[in-house]
């Protein structure tokens, strides 16, 4: 009887719960399931609420997120003129949104650009866009009797135009009026500009009329529409671009930054121009407009003001932090790429479809170290050495290395940087790959570090020992390179080039015999980072087109330093850089680049 009774309460007490979080889930939030390589930073950063909120829907999700868990992510309040975002449930359509939020399924679409019929499935999480983005008048009666003849009350007025379009590149009254299911006639009779010889402007709005009730007898369709109709109606036609225009807006006075940064934005586009050229000689046609930014805001709108800006088919830049969020908005305004080829502190990616970001949010870059890794070593005795300083900026990465090798059931070990060899010895396991990860990747750990671990090599040969480290070893190649060698030594970097490679080699002579000097010694090499990021943008633009998003995965260039593999962030914003290479340095002194995709 007692087992009877608890199976009772605890059926009662599942039901109540259940009620409880579906009227929750409806009313004050919705759910996200996380994804790899996203951070509780990335999820209130794509959402537009701080991570407070989320770890008070969320206890101890500030300590730890897991991939695949649900999150609760607290809804804004009720307001017409904000977007909300909607988890996609079981047996929901793009059709039933468009219905429950009273919207067009093409500003559904519009508003999230990496939603496709074959993604549209339960946990996605797409944006539902405001009523005044998307076109829309939403009526509110103020009495909900019907009104007598001596009320003042007056029913509420409904705006002639049920949504705003705004005109691209070949477009046509008659495919225009096609798309919203309108005559010519209707929707020229809204947009008086349009009679007569006067041409469509592309950029400019065209009021799209409610239909009239003969058109919509003939429009309304007989079936409920699949995701697929829905988004084959709504998908945007693919166009060649002739001649791509691009603006590089960078500072290359000393009034605009620092002499050091300058020399560094002269550089990239130096190797910029070495992609053009390149490229010109295959026959693509290119227009290249270039600006020198100040550090004001000021001159940042200065050059947006330009008449030319909102033909632009790509821009690159800007490097200063203060300007990310005015130079995407324009760009996402107008339908224009902005590559940003430096800076990877700005959270707008999250909320901006417009974006490249070269430089990866790190926690996308370690989750993919972490699955390289296990790949390469999966067999591994992983060796911590505990640095004394310079550890702040490796911190989450260790951390969740540590919890990945813990998942993976993978020893670890934790020596401090100063451990003598016979310390050394005593974590090594004959069965496995001994790997030692030094927990800072500056010089000064190294210098602490290398000595032992070689002595440890030398007494103990037949063991497999490695030491695994971190991209700005690069530039201590000219102090550590025997050592590296010696060692067996891999470091992760989204980044690397061996001068010796022959497309090295070619690029660092054809660059000398351009500019007549040569690039100077840093990681990574400016001149080459411009090259490999107008070769490849412009190159996929003279491929693709307006199509090059969804053409990204063909895109089978080999870069001459800078690796790119782009991943849309959520639906609604833009792409990140997730390539990520091993270097290796063999015991028979070679140099080799693992590639892992």
């Amino acid at each position: 009887m007692k087992t009877i009774n608890r199976i009772i309460c605890s059926l009662l007490l599942a039901g109540a719960c259940s009620f409880g979080v579906n009227a929750q889930e409806n009313q004050s939030y919705f759910l996200h399931t996380i994804e790899k390589g996203q951070s509780l930073y990335s999820i209130a950063s794509m959402y537009g609420v701080s991570q407070t909120d989320i770890v008070k829907l969320n206890p101890g999700s500030d300590e730890k997120i897991y991939v695949g868990r649900a999150l609760r992510i607290p809804k804004a309040i009720a307001n017409p003129q904000k977007e909300t975002f909607h988890t996609i449930e079981a047996g929901e359509t793009l059709y039933r949104l468009t219905v429950r939020y009273n919207i067009s399924a093409k500003a559904i679409c519009d508003a999230n650009p990496g939603l496709s019929a074959e993604n549209f499935r339960i946990g996605q999480v797409i944006r539902i866009p405001s009523a005044t983005e998307a076109g829309v008048t939403t009526n509110t009666t103020v009495n909900t009797s019907e009104p007598t003849e001596s009320s003042d009350i007056q029913k509420p007025v409904q705006s002639r135009c049920r949504d705003m379009h705004k005109v691209k590149r070949k477009e046509t009254v008659f495919s225009i009026s096609r798309e919203y299911g309108i005559t010519e006639a209707e929707l020229i009779a809204a947009n008086p500009e349009l009679k007569g010889e006067n041409k469509i402007k592309k950029g400019s709005f065209l009021c799209i009329p409610y239909p009239s009730v003969q058109t919509q007898q003939n429009t309304r369709p007989q079936t409920v529409p699949s995701n697929s109709e829905l988004f084959n109606e709504n998908k945007k036609t693919g166009e060649r671009i002739s001649t791509i225009k691009a603006a590089v807006i960078l500072p290359f006075l000393p009034d605009g930054a620092t002499r050091s940064e300058a020399t560094k934005m002269v550089e990239y586009y130096e190797g910029f121009l070495m992609a053009v050229d390149s490229l010109k000689r295959t026959g693509i046609s290119i227009d290249l407009y270039t600006y020198s930014s100040g550090s004001e805001t000021a001159s940042l709108s200065s050059i947006l003001g330009k008449s030319e800006m909102k033909d632009m088919d790509i821009i690159f830049g800007p490097l200063h932090q203060q300007h990310i969020k005015p130079l995407a908005n324009f760009a996402n305004k107008n339908g224009i790429r902005l590559v940003i080829p430096f800076t990877s502190k700005d959270n707008t990616v999250f909320r901006n479809p417009a974006i490249y970001q070269i430089n990866t949010p790190q926690s996308y870059l370690y989750s993919e170290v972490y699955d390289h890794f296990v790949r390469q070593f999966p067999n591994a005795n992983v060796i911590f050495l505990e640095a004394s300083q310079g550890t702040k900026d490796k911190a989450d990465f260790i951390k969740g290395l540590r919890e990945e090798l813990r998942n993976r059931a993978i020893p670890v070990k934790t020596l401090k940087e100063d451990a003598n060899v016979e310390s050394l010895k005593a974590v090594l396991m004959n069965d496995r790959e001994n790997i030692f990860i030094p927990t800072s990747g500056d010089n000064v750990t190294l210098i602490k570090t290398l000595p032992q671990l070689t002595m440890l090599v030398r007494e103990m040969p037949d063991s497999r020992i490695h030491l695994f480290g971190y991209p700005e070893w690069q530039t201590y190649t000219k102090d550590h390179l025997e050592a590296f060698f010696e060692l067996d030594t891999y470091f992760y970097s989204s980044f690397y080039t061996n001068n010796l490679l022959p497309a090295a080699v070619s690029f660092t002579k054809n660059y000398r015999r351009w500019y007549g000097k040569d690039m100077d010694e840093r990681y990574p090499k400016f001149g080459m980072l411009g090259f490999d990021t107008g070769y490849f943008f412009l190159k996929g633009l003279s491929q693709y087109g307006s199509e090059l998003e969804k053409n990204l995965q063909r895109m089978d260039l080999v870069p001459i330093q800078t690796g790119f593999k782009f991943q849309r962030v959520n639906n609604w914003g833009g792409f990140i850089n997730r390539k990520v290479f091993f270097v290796h340095f063999t015991k028979n002194f070679e140099l080799i680049k693992l590639d892992f995709d």
